[in-house]
């Protein structure tokens, strides 16, 4: 089921421009309300970054998919309140910052995370909503 609200996180942004596992899944969700934590926008682009390192993608190529996430309809909130909790949550569940950063916003907007990341939904099932990505329908 594809949910009317959520926050997402980069792994299921990145799918939009760059085909791979999970890309039918995600453009489903482009008719959600989606919103997501500034700190998307700095995975995103280091994503592409990467895919050029790769050289998966040419520069144009990233450059173009960098260009058509700017235009993304994501309602983009602040990470900045989020920093202490994000730390101590961090501690806590044994996980990355920039992770937990997205769970909290999800908690905060009282809407699912939806992520494509296996490791993230593990630690975090237990403190909101998920969805894991794979299971979203096309």
């Amino acid at each position: 089921m594809i949910p009317g609200a959520a926050v997402i996180d980069a792994s299921v942004a990145i799918k939009w421009v760059i085909e791979e596992e999970g890309s039918l899944q995600a453009l489903t969700l482009r008719q959600s309300r989606l919103f997501a934590p500034d700190i998307w926008c700095s995975e995103c682009a280091n994503v592409l970054w990467k895919s050029y390192q790769r050289q998966s993608l040419t520069l144009e190529e990233a450059a173009a998919a960098a260009a058509l996430l700017e235009s993304a309809d994501i309602k983009i909130i602040s990470s900045r309140p989020l920093m202490e909790r994000a730390v101590r949550m961090a501690v806590e569940i044994g996980h990355p910052v920039y992770d937990c950063v997205y769970v909290l916003a999800a908690i905060d907007l009282d809407m699912p995370l939806v992520t494509a990341d296996e490791r993230l939904q593990a630690k975090a099932a237990n403190i909101t909503p998920i969805i894991a990505l794979k299971t979203l329908r096309p």
